[in-house]
């Protein structure tokens, strides 16, 4: 079954993201955070990210998450805003003054390089969304009202405490009642909850998605599917084995449409493969790949990918055409510092139709 959208002459948004927003706190260059005695600060977080790539590439994009009022969370504000970004469905509650009724998440990135890997350190506890309660969403006025063609959430917002997983399975059946397309990255997060928890909840959500989002680690630790012949270290990816269990996911939610993931094959901490697979109506289109990609910084890689994908769906484009756009977008975000997406369509395009890194004069 074909991905149909709703027509945007009676939407709000092309695309909605629930979730969490964070401030990242990173140490210049590829420095340790033990050693830093400056901090950079960028804004970021797994569904965030996706809404602000989006509205970047030209779509009406928008964010639904809560908030403390106070300057570390107009940080958060302020850079949706630069490029249109809508806030207006976020929840801004007084501040306490400390942070115990709730505050912005924090995280902690090294930037690896070499053998190094990148390693994140969360402070998030106590954040506003994870203290939310569904009652404080309107989901009526947010799908029925105000409308939107797509709505993306993942397994990071519904990890964040069982509320928030709660919040996601209504808003999911909700967007979904209303002929909303829904994605959902699975992205596990060993630090945020166990594979049971994940599989429990998870297993509520799937009945509500069209598009779904993750690796071989998301599908088994996230949903409970194994894919043949991966190793305990995750290194390798029997592409033809993760085609077998995408049967598998389609057969047991015949809801879903799309099934995808990126494909990354780390060489060190700067130099990766790269690459994308999308499932689509009984196919498989594998991207362009991006043997020895020079990173400058990986996180967000995976949601320039997924960005990507909501973003070719929501234009019309092919399925390989999507697949190759949705890499180009994933490699392209990862050539610069931060979580968020500093590319434009126009370089997308560029790279997705194999176009070179030859200066441009």
């Amino acid at each position: 079954m074909a991905i149909q959208t709703l027509d945007s002459s009676n939407t709000k948004y092309d695309l909605l993201s629930l979730g969490e927003c964070m401030i990242r706190l990173s140490p210049g260059g590829h420095g340790r955070l033990e050693y830093a005695q400056n901090l950079e600060v960028w804004a970021g977080g797994g569904e965030y990210n996706v809404a602000y790539a989006v509205t970047r590439l030209g779509l009406r994009g928008g964010f639904v998450s809560k908030l403390p009022d106070n300057p570390v969370a107009r940080i958060l504000i302020n850079h949706a805003r630069a490029v249109g970004l809508d806030t207006s469905n976020i929840i801004m509650e007084k501040y306490d003054g400390i942070g115990r009724a709730g505050r912005v998440g924090l995280n902690f990135t090294e930037v690896g390089t070499g053998v190094r890997a990148s390693v994140t350190m969360y402070d998030r506890g106590q954040s506003a969304i994870s203290l939310a309660d569904s009652s404080e969403f309107d989901y009526k006025d947010i799908f029925e009202n105000q409308k939107t063609r797509w709505l993306h959430t993942g397994g990071i917002m519904s990890a964040l405490s069982p509320q928030c997983a709660k919040i996601v399975n209504e808003a999911a059946a909700a967007a979904h009642a209303n002929a909303t397309v829904v994605s959902y990255d699975l992205n596990f997060r060993s630090k945020l909850w166990s594979s049971e928890d994940a599989i429990a909840a998870n297993t509520k959500i799937a009945p509500h998605v069209d598009v779904l989002i993750g690796n071989e680690e998301d599908f088994q630790k996230a949903l409970g599917f194994e894919v043949e012949g991966v190793d305990e270290d995750l290194k390798e990816l029997p592409i033809e084995s993760f085609k077998r269990m995408v049967e598998q996911v389609v057969e047991t939610y015949p809801n879903i449409k799309v099934v995808c993931t990126t494909l990354r094959e780390v060489k060190s901490g700067l130099i990766n493969n790269w690459s994308g697979i999308l499932w689509h109506e009984g196919s498989f289109y594998e991207s362009n790949r991006f043997e020895d990609l020079e990173i400058e910084d990986r996180v967000g890689g995976g949601d320039g990918f997924s960005s990507g994908v909501a973003y070719g769906f929501l234009n019309n484009m092919e399925p390989q055409e999507i697949a190759n756009f949705s890499a180009a977008h994933g490699a392209l975000l990862q050539s610069t510092g931060g979580d968020t997406s500093q590319i434009t369509l126009e370089e997308v395009e560029h790279v997705a139709k194999g176009g070179s890194a030859r200066i441009k004069r």
